[in-house]
């Protein structure tokens, strides 16, 4: 079965984002006086073959882990569907 990973990393809440940061600062001083706290992550779309959803759910937490995230300074959430 093909199933369809969406995958968001993001820098941990307790570290300094500065590319956020410089997004915020360009925005206030575009007009946008209301935004707080800008963070910027990535995004990762993925398709997976795989027996089960749980199957697939396992190989893309692996995945992520091992090759997509350093756990130092990011974390990360995912979600999985069949694709019909």
């Amino acid at each position: 079965m093909k199933f369809y990973a969406q995958i968001n990393v993001m820098p941990l809440k307790a570290l300094l984002d500065p590319q956020g940061k410089a997004v915020l600062n360009s925005a206030v001083k575009t007009g946008f006086e209301t935004l707080r706290n800008v963070r910027i992550g990535k995004h990762i779309d993925v398709e997976i073959e795989a027996a089960s959803e749980a199957e697939a759910s396992k190989k893309i937490d692996e995945f992520c882990s091992k090759v997509l995230v350093n756990p130092i300074i990011e974390s990360y959430e995912f979600s999985v569907a069949e694709i019909k």
